[in-house]
């Protein structure tokens, strides 16, 4: 009968074993990081584009006789639809000032900060997001932020063409309120 020789495994360097615990110990966080990598970079910006539906909807200003499927309330609210159906939108990233406002100068201002949304809504079809839920405010109108795809494939945003003309102030958090009669 032949005798089996055992072989001892070989010892590694002391170097080489530092280095191979060094990667058991940061393999998992690495993994991790390179999986939070790639969604950042690759799947956000597409999930971000989701939720925004087209409208092509007339409006008109609310009250002033015409009818239409659509009307501007003020210079940040609209209605779109009839009866049952009838939705108030809330436009989002602007606070305009109101109709019935503290004084002259604000409610002028509102006037013309409505008769602005309404050019901006009549320049033809825009997106604004929320798919077909979108939250709410304590008033029960839907929030929705508006933008309008340019034939160059730049985004217009309703927010930024209403603040920057004078008619609205940046909202949200740290934003500070407009004192229109200042």
């Amino acid at each position: 009968m032949a005798r089996t020789r055992f072989r001892r495994p070989k010892r590694r360097s002391a170097s080489r074993g530092r280095l191979l615990d060094w990667w058991l110990l940061w393999r998992v966080p690495l993994l991790a990081l390179i999986v939070m990598a790639v969604w950042w970079f690759a799947f956000r910006p597409l999930l971000h584009e989701r939720g925004w539906v087209k409208v092509d909807e007339r409006f008109v200003i609310c009250g002033a006789g015409e009818s239409a499927p659509g009307c501007v309330v003020d210079g940040d609210t609209v209605v779109i639809g009839f009866g049952a159906e009838r939705r108030r939108i809330r436009l989002t990233g602007f606070d305009a000032p109101e109709l019935d406002g503290a004084c002259a100068s604000e409610s002028q201002l509102a006037l013309t900060a409505r008769d602005r949304l309404l050019d901006w809504l009549e320049q033809g079809t825009f997106e604004w997001n929320g798919d077909v839920s979108p939250p709410r405010d304590q008033y029960g109108r839907e929030l929705r932020s508006a933008r309008r795809v340019l034939p160059d494939g730049s985004r217009e945003y309703l927010a930024q063409t209403m603040i920057s003309g004078g008619l609205a102030s940046e909202s949200g958090w740290g934003s500070v309120p407009q004192d229109w009669c200042a």
